[in-house]
């Protein structure tokens, strides 16, 4: 998994706290799911950072994220739910960031970031 110019601390959290013992796509991604799952401090306060074809967000637009999509929609990339005209939708994580947020909610925004922009995949 490592690459040059990786961030060592980050990637040791990936090997021994996201996807340890994690030896397929599947369980990449349910490991991933997990670990925003226990961690993240729901709700909070996001601001869309980059547009996806896949979202109405638009860069700038500020959402309430209030979990995490289910897990079959997370199978490709996390994906969290945010209230949208008075409806729950679910949208890619890496759209968000949160810049109010702290620990670990920073921490998980940051790795997934990293994660994405990084190349790796479940």
């Amino acid at each position: 998994m490592k690459r040059p110019n990786a961030n060592k601390e980050r990637e040791d959290r990936f090997t021994d706290e996201v996807v340890v013992d994690a030896y397929n796509e599947e369980e990449r991604a349910m490991s991933w799911y997990y670990y925003a799952t226990d961690n993240f401090a729901f709700p909070f306060k996001a601001l869309c950072a980059l547009k996806r074809s896949t979202s109405p967000l638009k860069v700038g637009d500020r959402a309430e994220v209030i979990g995490m999509a289910p897990e079959d929609v997370c199978m490709q990339e996390l994906m969290v739910l945010i209230k949208w005209e008075e409806e729950d939708l679910a949208v890619p994580l890496i759209q968000l960031e949160s810049p109010d947020s702290t620990g670990l909610t920073r921490q998980i925004l940051a790795d997934w970031k990293y994660w994405v922009d990084r190349g790796y995949t479940f």
